[in-house]
């Protein structure tokens, strides 16, 4: 390899590193948004079930509901419901604790929320 090649090679494998960090962050960020999304989807349902007495047939209703407007979006089971409902439960008294959770990702967060 001529010392050309080399700069080439050094160049190159400098421009795959930043590529490879912009996946990461586009990453983080996604997962940030979701678990965000789910925060606030816990605590609607969270609000409707004390204000307005939301119940397992209503949830199950969203579900439904969320599947026919949305077909390509996954996730949003009336089981799954209920577990942002109990995220955002478990958490949101907790200020500091309620923004750490949300740099985690969601199976982690269910894990955790299963043992409590």
């Amino acid at each position: 390899m001529n010392n050309l090649e080399s700069i080439e090679n050094k160049a190159f494998h400098e421009i795959l590193a930043m590529i490879k960090e912009a996946r990461v962050k586009v990453a983080k960020a996604v997962n940030k948004g979701l678990i965000d999304l789910y925060w606030n989807i816990g605590e609607y349902i969270s609000n409707k079930s004390k204000k307005d007495g939301w119940g397992s047939g209503t949830v199950e209703n969203l579900s439904e509901f969320l599947r026919k407007s949305e077909p390509n979006s996954k996730g949003f089971s009336s089981q799954n419901l209920w577990r942002m409902k109990q995220f955002y439960e478990t958490y949101h008294k907790n200020e500091k604790l309620s923004l750490l959770v949300r740099e985690i990702g969601w199976t982690n967060n269910m894990l955790i929320v299963s043992q409590t």
